[in-house]
């Protein structure tokens, strides 16, 4: 929202009258025609931009403000150039002028400038020729065109081939590539800027050219890179820049497998490939040579490479560049920011390594040495973890192809990474990326991934806001037949995971004791080794260790004073979502067996969950749903289960504790324990399950609440009923039982104040509930077919039948009811 004093300008802007407009207009032309502009100029620009921008409608300005702007773009004071450019961006061109890529223009282009072009570009035709004038102007020699455009071009074509790839031509793409090659691989290898060589005499005589030096202090041997330092650079050294900067979205862009290449081809670049590794020669025309550059391992090309063709030859190039950025990244960095430099280097070049090798199957044999020595430096060093990923995509990608082990690699990502930085946030975000992109990959490839889950939750307890988008996307990835259960233990044990996380944390940063300060008893509990095991069950880092804790209750005990704390309590809020995703997931890859032991886990942890407020509310909430649908689609489970769910059920402080879910266990049983569900159930099972039921309802009827609960839900006690009622038309010898508490229901109205039951309204509903039972029980066989009705009744979909006379008569009664009154019946 804006500040007040933010809405009353922009109120102001939007309701100037256009004679004050005009006249205002009038005024920047003429601050806009001296020689020096000042801060009244700024300030009326910064004005007349608020104006354009706040009103909903383009405005077309006049012609000769709209030159005095474009003047603007080519000011040497950037601030007037960015003024310029968003204040014409928020205009028309004047009526009958279109965008102008003339050569004028060009020569007077920046990046402000250029914004304005972008913009203003009506077709990918205008993109097309805006393209074209900017790569015409690089070939033109530095002395023919201003120094200041070239280092302005490529960031521009960047930007237009991001938003419109296909502006480029054929001849376009051939021709960057070509300058590409030039730049990356043969800039200048001595300082730019005239460094002076020093001494008392330091005139233009006496200035020569010093090399490009090495991040370590030392004399750069090889080629200029984007780690090459000096005391100032080069127009070509800063192409250099550019173009490794652009240069994996370049190769990602035009430089695609599918343009044509056959498995001949493929294998005449494969022998090609072979040869130039093993080729320690050089070519005369090679300008490095000519530079006087000593040349390394890695510049190493077989005269044959300059007649590659540009898009296959800018991918040797590129191979070369990554090759020695690697080589430099070894080198110990005299600054920090330096090192910071060659680690970003490092994934830049990595990842381009990885593009072109995905273009040419060929080079992944030449380059897998050297990643695998990079992996093997970095590994140890957690600090490089953003590096350590790419060389995980590198990989996942190429792995199989080189018959290399990968083990070590998914040891590091799916193990130490998530167990020892579940706290970077950057890495957090990096790692769930890799994973969602490589998730189909991932799951056929790399096995550690599904036994992982209790590590890689690590990053949704600590930061759950951030990355529960994530993992509602890569959970289903997650779900097995062999990880169902733990996995549902360890959701529901989440906010308990994210409390030692805390304590983790804690523990390494505050002392062990502190005098005269209240300690915090979970704290103590995670430092204490008789609990260490409890914890160290939450912080482990793959599956397969147990389905859960046998003290959990113990564990609650500890973590009771973590219950409100912010982190906890957001990790909470999201389990029930997981949940949902996670149920949604399992009947698909379950079986029955499996389906089972998932509903003994619910009726277990529905007592055993941190005491989080509303946490256990909206879990029962959540199993319920679930358990519903689970018996539906399988109503066998009610009898594989029925001795657990007896045992729930019959349970009398589960009514007043666990109300959701138990009154859905109520139902379930009522409604799957038949004979038409699964044959095995039996009169015995059906008069057990009765008995129960019977027992917990005059229990609950028959007495107040325990002190400190509150009244038995009316749905629960209604529940129960339908359920008896439910049971007894099964079997007739139980009609009379359940007929005579019903009878005697009837009069609870007509005495005292019911202690079970507070509110006047719902005890009338339960009694009218019971009133409808009394009377079906009073015929059996139509008691069965009310309260049980068979499957073709509650399926059946009459008005699609066509045996029957019902859909002849919906077809009459629609054309009824819909014909116009001219219209004469047609049946």
């Amino acid at each position: 929202m804006y500040s007040h004093g933010s809405e009353s300008l922009i109120k102001q802007a939007r309701e100037i009258q256009d004679s004050e407009l005009q006249k205002f207009y009038g005024r920047l032309v003429k601050l806009l025609q001296g020689k020096e502009l000042g801060h009244e100029a700024v300030d009326s620009l910064q004005r007349l931009h608020l104006i354009l921008s706040a009103n909903k409608y383009i405005r077309t300005l006049p012609a000769e403000l709209q030159k005095r702007l474009q003047l603007l773009l080519s000011s040497p004071a950037e601030q007037f150039q960015v003024l310029g450019s968003a204040v014409l961006r928020e205009t028309l061109p004047p009526s009958g002028q279109h965008v102008n890529y003339s050569q004028e223009n060009i020569s007077q282009l920046n990046s402000h400038a250029a914004a304005l072009l972008l913009s203003q570009a009506g077709s990918r035709a205008d993109l097309s020729s805006l393209c074209a004038q900017l790569l015409r102007s690089l070939e033109s020699r530095q002395s023919e065109g201003p120094s200041h455009l070239l280092i302005h071009t490529l960031p521009i074509l960047n930007t237009i081939l991001t938003h419109s790839p296909k502006c480029l031509t054929e001849d376009h793409v051939t021709l960057l590539s070509k300058k590409l090659v030039d730049w990356l691989r043969y800039a200048s290898i001595t300082q730019g800027g005239g460094a002076s060589s020093g001494g008392f005499f330091t005139g233009q005589r006496l200035r020569q050219p010093v090399p490009i030096a090495e991040l370590d202090g030392t004399v750069s041997s090889d080629f200029f890179t984007v780690l090459c330092v000096g005391q100032g650079f080069t127009e070509d050294q800063w192409m250099n820049v550019y173009s490794f900067s652009m240069l994996r979205h370049w190769l990602l862009t035009y430089h695609s497998v599918s343009n044509g290449n056959s498995t001949a081809d493929t294998a005449q670049r494969l022998q090609h490939s072979l040869s130039l590794s093993h080729s320690h020669s050089f070519s005369n025309d090679d300008r490095s040579e000519v530079d006087g550059s000593v040349v390394s391992m890695v510049s190493a090309t077989s005269s044959s490479s300059r007649l590659l063709p540009p898009k296959e030859r800018l991918r040797e190039k590129a191979f070369q560049y990554c090759q020695r950025l690697i080589e430099q990244s070894d080198r110990k960095a005299l600054k920090r920011t330096d090192t910071d430099l060659q680690k970003a280097c490092l994934v830049e070049a990595v990842c381009i390594l990885d593009s072109v090798c995905e273009e040419d199957a060929s080079l992944v044999f030449r380059t897998f040495p050297c990643i695998k020595a990079l992996f093997g430096r970095l590994s140890s060093d957690l600090s490089f973890a953003r590096v350590l990923l790419p060389i995980a995509q590198f990989y996942l990608n190429h792995g199989e192809v080189a018959a290399v082990d990968c083990e070590g690699v998914w040891k590091l990502v799916f193990g130490r990474f998530p167990a020892e930085l579940f706290n970077d946030h950057f890495l957090a975000h990096e790692l769930l990326r890799f994973l969602r992109l490589n998730l189909e990959s991932l799951q056929l490839r790399v096995p550690q991934y599904t036994r992982s889950f209790p590590n890689l939750l690590k990053f949704l307890a600590w930061d759950s806001p951030a990355m529960v988008d994530d993992f509602l996307d890569l959970l289903p990835s997650l779900v097995t037949a062999g990880t169902a259960v733990e996995l549902l233990h360890t959701l529901l044990d989440l906010p308990c995971l994210s409390a030692t996380l805390v304590l983790q944390v804690r523990s390494t940063c505050l002392p062990i004791s502190e005098a005269g300060s209240r300690a915090l008893l979970s704290l103590d509990a995670f430092r204490n080794p008789s609990f260490r095991g409890l914890f160290l069950f939450l912080l482990r880092e793959e599956a397969g260790s147990g389905d859960t804790i046998d003290r959990l209750s113990t564990l609650h005990e500890l973590l009771a004073e973590t219950a409100d704390w912010p982190r906890v309590v957001q990790c909470a809020q999201i389990v029930p979502v997981l949940l949902h995703i996670f149920f949604n997931t399992v009947i698909t890859v379950a079986d029955e067996k499996l389906l089972a032991h998932l509903i003994l886990v619910m009726l277990e942890r529905s007592s055993l969950l941190l005491n989080i407020p509303k946490y256990h509310k909206e879990i029962h909430r959540v199993f319920s749903c679930h358990l519903l649908r689970l018996c539906k689609l399988h109503p066998s489970l009610v009898v594989d289960q029925s001795h657990e769910m007896l045992e729930f059920a019959g349970a009398t402080a589960n009514v007043y504790s666990k109300e959701e879910i138990y009154t859905h266990v109520v139902w379930v049983l009522g409604e799957y324990l038949s004979v038409s569900c699964d044959s095995r159930c039996s009169v015995r099972l059906i008069t057990s399950c009765f008995e129960a039921l019977e027992a917990v309802l005059f229990e609950i009827t028959s007495s107040a609440p325990p002190p400190g609960a509150a009244c038995p839900a009316p749905r629960a006690v209604t529940t129960l009923m339908s359920s008896l009622a439910k049971l007894a038309s099964r079997s007739h010898d139980l009609i009379p039982r359940v007929s005579l508490f019903l009878s005697k229901l009837r009069t609870v109205t007509r005495g005292a104040p019911v202690a079970w039951c507070s509110d006047e309204e719902d005890l009338v509903a339960i009694v009218t509930r019971g009133e409808e039972l009394w009377s079906l029980l009073k015929a059996p066989g139509v008691a069965q077919s009310v309260l049980t009705p068979p499957p073709h009744v509650t399926t059946a979909q009459w008005h699609r039948d066509i045996n029957v006379a019902m859909p002849q008569r919906l077809r009459a009664l629609t054309n009824l009811t819909h014909r116009l009154p001219h219209h004469t019946s047609s049946f």
